[in-house]
């Protein structure tokens, strides 16, 4: 009886070390399997880009909406906000952006920019005179 007892006791203590085994293994095979933890980075500040400089072309700002049609042509795209409209124009090498103020007949240029910018301000003068001279594209 003694042996037979050993026996039972040795067979129970076998299968639960196997049990012990099996979950061992399965537990590192999770451990393979689970994604690596995420460090923590700071969010990232988004820059604002800086202001373009002051001061605006000569001859452009009260231009009434009429006149800048005529020495530009139609532009390429408009947009409406309200009382405010944009003018764009496109060159071979640059953009220009009328910003104009006003009711629909007294609409006047208050703001003008160009792509890529003047050195001095926000229109380059080169580009403005190049959009001149060549005739409007429109998109």
């Amino acid at each position: 009886m003694k042996c037979n007892m050993k026996r039972r006791i040795t067979r129970r203590l076998i299968t639960a070390l196997a049990g012990l085994a099996l979950m061992g293994l399965e537990l590192a095979g999770c451990a393979a399997h689970a994604p690596a933890p995420v460090a923590s980075l700071p969010p990232a500040t988004p820059t604002i880009p800086a202001a373009p400089p002051r001061g605006e072309p000569d001859g452009f700002v009260n231009l009434p909406a009429a006149q800048l049609r005529t020495i530009f042509g139609a532009p390429a795209f408009v947009r409406h906000d309200g009382a405010t409209e944009m003018w764009r124009y496109d060159g071979a090498a640059c953009r220009a952006f009328f910003f104009l103020y006003g009711t629909d007949n007294q609409r006047v240029v208050r703001h003008v920019e160009t792509l890529p910018r003047g050195q001095t301000s926000a229109a380059d003068p080169a580009c403005l005179t190049a959009l001149h001279a060549s005739p409007a594209k429109t998109s």
